[in-house]
């Protein structure tokens, strides 16, 4: 008898037949118990063309290969295997009827989500089918369109969505597609009036050639320009301005670097494109308000893929800094040196033809150095050596001369102030500005490619068409500010730029939705209020080492970490719903997990979209009893981590991974939404396992809620100093008369 381990107890359902409760024994061969199966109600039909699938919820096929993750009260149904459904719908998409062409095409999207089905619709040239209908089957049906355009629609939905879904299993490559079938797909994006459906899966399709081929990206960028994308960015679907996005990254992302620039910089000269392209870079150029206005500000709510999408178009704008990020001044270039002239020029008005009268060339020299003292620069000889290192090489110039051009009063009160200090209370200009920028270079990651899960945009950088150099505008004049509130000195310079990178973080964390914003944010944030706000995290934190705060932490973090583990074991109940991901990032599908309220068992299931709310548990088919768990592995141990090279590569899924083993090397492998759930939920499930919670969440907490509990026990106690040892125990007296009698 095989032992209880191998024993998996479900329900099977056939059509016109009542369920049978049986008995499946992992270690036997599947077809044995689907002819098992089939010969218990007597079907006619070869065993061999039948197999068994989920009844509910993803409704995948059973095989060798998954068969492990079948849980014990799971409703199976016997059905027509995946070869024999996938010969079937083949043969049904072409049939003349459009009634029954148009049931295929629905059941070809939902089973194509399958992959045991999608390699044997592949291997029927499935994927050709497709193309062809829709390269050559849309202009028979368009001249139907007015008669049937509800039905031409729902066809090429259908069978756009079955397209992608196959294609999304990573099973054929994309470089296998003929240009007559981009163009159509583009067609259907550049057209006026489309349906939704059609529009969503035709801006998929173009992201995913895109990305996944060089080839692709080249002949979809002369199909698809900005321009043409602008108009579905001023609809008002969320969901095509997402994907719109999506197409816009992807292309601005795959983009030779010498066409990048054109996406957003603000000075194109004309001759240098033809007229037919001139149309389609002034459209370019409306890029960023159209999402401004739009997008951003138009969406009551912005949701999560939007705002990646966002973040990732913010830094792919800000990472067209980097070549001026790294390239160094040539001292010997003079036309980068009349950059360095031009901003002695505007602080001291001095006229471009004083620099040739008379007068020795030392006295020149004199002059010229005194100058450049005044403007900061450490090498006040040849301030062109000060733009040699990177980062940030000769963007700090360039930040310097857009400051002096476009807040000019500013720029020369600053620089004339701090040239009537006192040698050793100066600001220095030049070299502040180029510390300045190598700063903000850091804080927006300059140069680094968009995390894959990342949702963090800043509204304002979409509110001006030069958003980092007005970033900087803003900033320097913070610097000047602060470094007269500290009373700086030269040795202070590096006291004073951590003052200014905690200004600037704090600023940024309330993402505040215009640069005035941010720059009255900044007004709020003084020296005085750093040093506040300081003050009162270090008592918030403060680590007392007196004996007696330290005996009283020792008896009550038994306490705390109780009330840590209830609230973490109460996240579990309520839920979490966890993205599913592939060699796509963005993807429509979802599934969903939570404790049962007696703590004994994980349920979770698929989900078609992402929920509102939390999800019942009747609605999630799976069951995981939380006994049957034998280990939690995360990061780079997860199994899912392992098989998937791509993900295996990718730092910040790593950082997300987890994955709950039980019984025999089967498991359930989680990728967390962001880092707070991951460590909720790796916290919970040790909890669940008796184990300690280690997570940085859980040390987070401790200290925050010790501190807390310390300090309201310790409200009586207030402007009493505490020792840092008990008095001395006395003597014992010589006698104990006065211990009272109760006799």
């Amino acid at each position: 008898m095989p032992p209880p381990s191998d024993i998996v107890k479900v329900a099977i359902q056939w059509p016109g037949a009542y369920p049978k409760l049986m008995e499946i024994d992992q270690k036997k061969p599947l077809s044995a118990i689907i002819k098992e199966v089939s010969d218990g109600w007597s079907i006619i039909q070869n065993h061999e063309e039948l197999a068994l699938q989920y009844a509910e919820g993803s409704g995948f096929y059973i095989t060798e290969k998954n068969r492990n993750e079948i849980k014990n009260g799971a409703i199976l149904r016997l059905t027509a295997s995946p070869t024999h459904t996938a010969h079937q719908l083949h043969d049904r998409v072409q049939s003349s009827s459009m009634d029954v062409k148009l049931e295929a095409l629905k059941d070809l999207a939902k089973f194509s989500r399958d992959i045991t089905f999608a390699q044997e619709f592949i291997n029927l040239d499935g994927i050709y089918l497709l193309t062809q209908m829709v390269e050559s089957g849309t202009d028979r049906y368009q001249k139907l369109q007015k008669i049937m355009k509800p039905c031409f629609g729902e066809m090429l939905s259908y069978s756009l969505t079955a397209f992608v879904e196959l294609m999304d299993h990573g099973i054929v490559s994309w470089d296998t597609f003929s240009v007559a079938f981009i163009k159509k797909i583009a067609s259907f994006v550049n057209k006026a009036a489309m349906d939704v459906s059609i529009l969503q899966r035709s801006l998929a399709i173009l992201e995913s050639m895109v990305l996944n081929s060089h080839d692709l990206y080249q002949k979809v960028a002369q199909e698809i320009t900005i321009g043409q994308l602008i108009p579905h960015l001023q609809g008002t679907d969320q969901e095509i301005q997402t994907y719109t996005i999506a197409v816009i990254n992807a292309l601005f992302l795959k983009a030779p670097d010498d066409k990048r620039q054109h996406y957003f910089e603000d000075s194109i000269d004309i001759l240098d494109f033809p007229l037919s392209e001139m149309a389609n870079i002034l459209a370019q150029k409306q890029l960023r308000s159209i999402i401004l206005t739009h997008v951003i500000r138009a969406q009551r709510t912005i949701n999560n893929e939007m705002a990646h999408q966002l973040y990732v178009l913010q830094v792919l704008t800000f990472n067209l800094l980097e070549d001026r990020m790294m390239t160094k001044m040539d001292p010997q270039d003079q036309a980068q040196r009349d950059i360095i002239f031009e901003l002695r020029r505007i602080a001291f008005d001095v006229e471009p033809d004083q620099n040739n009268l008379g007068g020795s060339i030392e006295k020149r020299k004199s002059m010229y150095t005194r100058d450049y003292k005044k403007l900061g620069f450490t090498n006040n000889v040849n301030p062109a050596l000060d733009f040699t290192h990177t980062p940030p090489g000769m963007l700090a110039l360039d930040n310097m001369l857009y400051f002096a051009k476009h807040h000019q009063d500013a720029y020369i009160r600053i620089v004339l102030e701090n040239s009537s200090r006192e040698d050793k209370h100066e600001c220095p200009f030049g070299r502040s500005s180029i510390e300045l920028t190598k700063m903000l270079c850091e804080i927006l990651k300059v140069g680094e490619l968009p995390s894959e899960t990342c949702n963090d945009f800043h509204p304002m950088f979409f509110t001006h068409d030069r958003a980092f150099e007005e970033f900087f505008c803003i900033c320097i004049q913070l610097l000047n500010k602060t470094w007269k509130e500290m009373r700086a000195t030269s040795e202070d310079f590096n006291k004073v730029m951590q003052v200014v990178r905690e200004q600037i973080m704090r600023a940024l964390t309330n993402k505040p939705s215009s640069l005035d914003q941010f720059k009255s944010r900044l007004q709020n944030l003084s020296y005085t209020e750093i040093l506040k706000i300081r003050q009162s995290e270090r008592m918030n934190q403060e680590d007392f080492q007196s004996r007696p705060i330290l005996e009283l932490k020792e008896k009550i973090q038994p306490e705390i970490l109780e009330l840590i583990k209830q609230q973490r074991l109460n996240r579990l109940v309520e839920g979490t719903c966890f993205r599913k991901l592939n060699s796509r990032r963005r993807q429509d599908k979802f599934w969903y997990c939570r404790l049962s309220p007696n703590h004994k068992v994980l349920h979770y299931g698929d989900l078609e979209e992402s929920p509102q709310g939390e999800v019942p548990h009747d609605s999630l088919q799976d069951k995981l009893p939380v006994a049957d768990i034998k280990a939690i592995l995360t990061g780079k141990d997860c199994p899912h981590m392992k098989e998937k090279g791509a993900l295996k590569q990718n730092k910040e899924l790593l950082e997300l991974a987890f994955s709950v083993m039980y019984e025999s090397n089967c498991q359930l492998n989680f990728i967390a939404p962001d880092k707070h759930e991951y460590c909720i939920w790796t916290d919970g499930l040790n909890a669940l396992l008796g184990k300690e919670m280690i997570s940085d969440q859980t040390r987070t907490d401790m200290d925050t809620l010790l501190s807390m509990e310390i300090k309201l026990r310790l409200l009586d106690l207030e402007n009493i100093q505490i020792p840092d040892a008990p008095p001395p125990i006395p003597k014992e007296p010589s006698n104990y008369d006065f211990v009272y009698d109760c006799n």
